[in-house]
């Protein structure tokens, strides 16, 4: 199989290094100190402009995929458009999928989208998708991740054990949880656990739970041990990211929302857009504000703005003063496990529903969605069953399944069902699997 990478910024060189597992890749990049870079990993690269027709049209035949990810959005829509026109043009070669990346509200409005009247099969905005994703996390006080599956009807949250947590000491079954949401992993150190029902629970666990809604918005509450109130929420940072975000959290009437950002005519434009939030021109970094906004009482401070390292140290000033949730962006995939490893509840990047969706497109038939965790060690991926997939029609204990995954929840209909062993699944059912990253291939065979 062959893909093209046009761009080998972060989200390119990781795509490029992800897929060169499984196919022939060809990166283009006109940068000549980021060609170098790239050059490393098992792939072909050129450089000049991706959306440069000469270029595509001597590489774009026999194509499974074009992936654009550039800093510019006008480039990726035209490398996707001129790769599209180039194909048509040549009866008999293979349609290739294209995917191009973009950040200009004028051309998303969601954070995955289709814009195949103009040559784009998937356009995705990261920093929409970022702003969403955090948004989930807000609406439960004691998570520290979420995401939906199944349109909604299935949900997953992560949680933090705190040492003082009534839990701490106990074993798994003692949760006593709703029969509609199951321990899906524990996360303990470096360590990830599928978790069986005699399993202790340690200080500073982090417990991925899937489930319905209602159910793990109770779990938040016993987890989070805190009385419903107001949300109380710090943003640093309002530019492309953080306006997603204040958005985002502006409509919600739980939710006091202040927004510190360093550039004044920003501060000015922003204060036009948003009607509740309290905008206010200054420093993150800044100590003595941060004092006089009593950080201490935030529910949760969310540093977004483009330098990872002022993410970093607002997020540590902020953890210091007494934040109790910090969530922090990260661009850069190496630094994710340097903010949790210095006690930041969640870092954040832009760069992962890319990531994802690339995924998804390679990886075959049936998967409605597919998350990454714990710095892509695990992943969660909701499946949609046919009548080929070889797990229908059998008992779950009879399928050899790969110890290191397990089936979390079935969707019939409209039924959500936490699996047991005589659990059968059927044709067009949502199935939603935990895996280890290296089990994933063996899983995918009974789905295909």
């Amino acid at each position: 199989m062959k893909a093209i990478v046009i761009g080998a910024g972060e989200v390119g060189y990781h795509i490029a290094k992800f897929l060169s597992a499984t196919h022939d890749v060809i990166v283009v990049e006109k940068d000549e100190d980021v060609a170098r870079r790239v050059d490393e990993l098992d792939v072909q690269v050129l450089e000049g402009n991706g959306a440069n027709a000469d270029i595509l049209a001597s590489i774009i035949h026999d194509a499974d995929i074009l992936v654009a990810v550039t800093g510019i959005d006008e480039v990726n829509i035209v490398a996707c458009m001129t790769a599209k026109l180039i194909i048509r043009s040549h009866s008999g070669w293979k349609e290739t999928k294209t995917i191009a990346r973009v950040s200009n509200p004028d051309y998303i409005d969601v954070p995955v989208t289709s814009r195949s009247q103009v040559g784009v099969d998937i356009m995705i905005c990261p920093e929409l998708a970022l702003a969403s994703e955090v948004a989930e996390v807000l609406s439960s006080p004691s998570a520290i991740d979420a995401e939906v599956f199944a349109g909604g009807k299935v949900q997953m949250m992560e949680f933090a054990i705190r040492p003082d947590s009534k839990f701490v000491g106990k074993q798994i079954q003692d949760l006593k949880l709703d029969e509609c949401c199951i321990v899906s992993a524990i996360f303990r150190k470096q360590e990830i656990i599928i978790p069986h029902g005699d399993d202790i629970i340690n200080a500073n666990d982090h417990m991925v739970v899937v489930g319905k809604p209602r159910a793990l918005e109770e779990l938040g509450r016993i987890f989070g041990n805190v009385e419903p109130h107001r949300n109380r929420i710090l943003l640093i940072g309002c530019g492309i990211v953080g306006f997603y975000l204040a958005e985002l959290i502006d409509k919600d009437e739980n939710a006091d929302l202040k927004i510190i950002e360093y550039n004044k005519s920003r501060c000015m434009e922003v204060a036009e857009m948003l009607e509740n939030a309290l905008i206010l021109n200054g420093d993150g970094t800044d100590v003595n504000l941060l004092r006089e906004e009593n950080i201490e009482d935030m529910d949760v401070v969310l540093a977004v703005t483009n330098n990872d390292e002022k993410n970093l140290l607002c997020s540590l000033l902020a953890k210091q003063m007494g934040a109790r949730k910090v969530i922090a962006r990260a661009d850069r995939p190496d630094y994710i496990p340097l903010f949790e490893m210095i006690g930041i509840d969640m870092a954040v990047s832009p760069r992962e529903a890319t990531v994802n969706e690339v995924l998804k497109l390679t990886m075959g038939t049936g998967i409605e969605k597919l998350t990454m965790l714990e710095g892509e060690k695990a992943e969660i991926i909701e499946y949609t069953t046919s009548r080929y997939s070889k797990i229908i029609g059998k008992s779950l204990e009879k399928v050899k399944f790969p110890k290191d995954a397990i089936v979390t929840t079935i969707v019939h209909n409209d039924d959500i069902i936490i699996p047991r062993g005589d659990s059968v699944i059927r044709e067009g059912d949502r199935v939603i699997v935990f895996a280890l990253s290296s089990a994933v291939s063996a899983v995918e065979k009974y789905f295909k």
